[in-house]
């Protein structure tokens, strides 16, 4: 890739700021990149050919990617040699190719003919800024500041470069030497006492040990407390299952957690036992000394791991490392994206109470900035404040009508009230505003088919499956537009095969069983629908709407009895589910 992204950091390096370290070393800023996190995800927005484009900053990523629908959105096109290429990570490989971004704009410096690979699926933006951006110096990740800073030391070679705080506060690791082969942030860790090979890796929302470390640490699935935790996705295309496990100790450096948990999972690296996650960048400012070859850091404050819903502040006091919390060295914010951006920081650590006077004050300084008003209604929907939520959104579709995130948002809300017919209207405008390639058509699409909008589902599903062929959501994707022909007693061939393709990526999925079997009843294959069903609710037994298909199946074939008791407790658990299923002329 003659043309990469390491053109930026020439470019960039015409501004740089010193910062004293200790005794003759100086650190030099190179160029900072604002980070904003959407929840454990650290964005950073660029420009691509003039337009705004959310990056997901990557350190686990070896290269920056564009998905395929970001660079169909973008209009980017394949420049690649004619050669096989395929990306591997977490969820397996991926088809890719190389495209050209004419100009590419990054801390406000356009720099032309930059090389991304395309690749994968889509991670809340339009791509990843990976090592041949994050590598090319030493770099600084301060995440609960807002920020990743690239940096340049000068007469440092054994000097301590965590020039923020006191050498009491720091601890450190070496890492592995960075090479174009092998870019990554790599270290040992110690989870319950044995020693793991770890890679510090943004890209990961929650730090997760491969199943078979877990196994080394004396964790598998299975073992007491350890509980499943959904499902999760990277570069490939099929999604991997996750565990969350109580874990004794997690020892890097200096710096000891206990008591705390982990998820664990098949990462699908040989070479990794942990991917150490957003959450423990939050949690720390961590300096990575490609220079030296050794990685600084310092605990912030709050829980290290698990920083999901359930976190509470009893975790944060068990999960504090046995270091105290470094004494912030920034002043408080004094415009609004700063407010804005350690508003986010505080939200994707859980301290909500903080997040939302951060972001108050962050709408009282930029009144007419959108942005603000819809970072706001999305905490506090999380804060469980539906009302104030929809006044933010209603504000920002005031002042931006054509607010393509908001409007789905709003939607999804008036769905919860059953307002359907504001649902259309919103999703609608949403469909008109939104790129014909945006990721968000998926969103729109299970919107709709929620409010029984299915006609206005299915071309939203053809778009967004046409240009997302190798997406972990693929599977939901097929089983939304199996369900759409199935309500609509349509096309039921190929609702059959979107359903089969659906069970291939998703083989233990109750919804995508559940589908395939009103399928089965629509084409009058009695026995294979009921054999879904059988398998739907053998996963999900308080399943109202598989109760109710068998139950019509079972009716339609003579046995009435079995019939009648399925419905019969169908409508129990849902007492609608008659009328609903009349509505889709699905009666026995």
């Amino acid at each position: 890739m003659a043309r990469g992204v390491c053109a930026v950091l020439g470019v960039l390096g015409l501004a740089v700021v010193a910062t004293p370290a200790a005794g003759a070393c100086m650190v030099q800023q190179i160029v900072e990149l604002k980070v904003t996190m959407e929840g454990h995800s650290p964005m950073v927005t660029a420009q691509i050919n003039g337009r705004d484009a959310r990056f997901m900053a990557d350190s686990g990523a070896f290269y920056s990617m564009i998905s395929p629908g970001g660079a169909a959105e973008f209009h980017l096109k394949d420049t690649s040699p004619a050669v096989g290429l395929r990306v591997m990570g977490v969820g397996g490989e991926a088809e890719a190719y190389v495209t050209t971004v004419k100009t590419l704009t990054l801390a406000g410096v356009p720099v032309s003919n930059i090389q991304f690979i395309v690749a994968g699926s889509e991670t809340g933006g339009v791509g990843l800024l990976g090592q041949n951006v994050l590598g090319l110096a030493d770099a600084e990740y301060d995440l609960s500041g807002g920020a990743i800073r690239l940096m340049k030391p000068k007469d440092c070679a054994h000097k301590i470069l965590a020039y923020w705080a006191g050498p009491s506060a720091i601890s450190t690791i070496a890492i592995d030497p960075a090479t174009p082969s092998s870019p990554h942030t790599m270290g040992e860790v110690w989870v319950n006492g044995v020693k793991l090979r770890a890679m510090f890796d943004t890209g990961a929302g929650s730090s997760v040990l491969s199943l078979r470390a877990a196994a080394r640490a004396g964790v598998k699935p299975g073992n007491p407390g350890v509980e499943p935790d959904g499902w999760s996705s990277g570069v490939g295309r099929n999604p991997i299952r996750i565990w969350a496990a109580p874990i004794d100790s997690f020892k890097a450096g200096d710096e000891e957690v206990h008591h705390t948990r982990l998820q664990i999972g098949d990462i699908g690296m040989d070479d990794v036992d942990m991917l150490v996650g957003a959450d423990f960048f939050l949690s720390h400012r961590v300096y990575v000394a490609n220079s030296q070859r050794r990685m600084y850091f310092t605990y912030n404050g709050g829980p290290v791991f698990n920083l999901n819903g359930t976190a509470t502040v009893q975790d944060a006091k068990d999960q504090a490392p046995r270091a105290s919390p470094t004494a912030s060295r920034d002043v408080d914010p004094t415009d609004a994206d700063g407010f804005s951006r350690r508003g986010a920081a505080f939200a994707a650590r859980r301290d909500l109470e903080h997040a939302l006077a951060d972001l108050d004050q962050a709408c009282k300084l930029a009144p007419g900035d959108a942005r603000y008003l819809y970072q706001r209604a999305l905490l506090r929907l999380e804060y469980h404040q539906p009302l104030l939520a929809l006044s933010d959104l209603d504000q920002v579709l005031k002042l931006q009508p054509g607010h393509v995130e908001a409007l789905v948002t709003r939607a999804e809300l008036r769905l919860i009230e059953g307002d359907h017919d504001g649902v259309r209207r919103d999703l609608d405008a949403a469909s008109a505003a939104a790129p014909a390639a945006s990721d968000l058509r998926l969103r729109m699409a299970d919107v709709y088919s929620a409010a029984e909008a299915f006609e206005a589902a299915l071309p939203l599903y053809d778009q967004w499956i046409k240009v997302h062929p190798d997406d972990a959501r693929m599977g939901e994707a097929l089983n939304g537009r199996c369900w759409a022909r199935a309500t609509l007693n349509r096309e039921l061939d190929k609702a059959l095969a979107d359903c089969n393709a659906a069970a291939r990526r998703l083989p233990r999925s109750a919804a995508v069983l559940d589908s395939r079997g009103l399928v089965r009843l629509r084409r009058g294959d009695l026995d294979k629908a009921i054999a879904d069903y059988d398998a739907a609710l053998a996963l999900r037994p308080a399943s109202a709407w598989s109760l109710f298909g068998r139950g019509v199946a079972r009716q339609r074939k003579g046995l009435k009895a079995d019939g009648d008791a399925d419905i019969a407790a169908a409508i129990k658990l849902r007492p609608k589910v008659a009328e609903e299923a009349r509505r889709y002329g699905v009666v026995s």
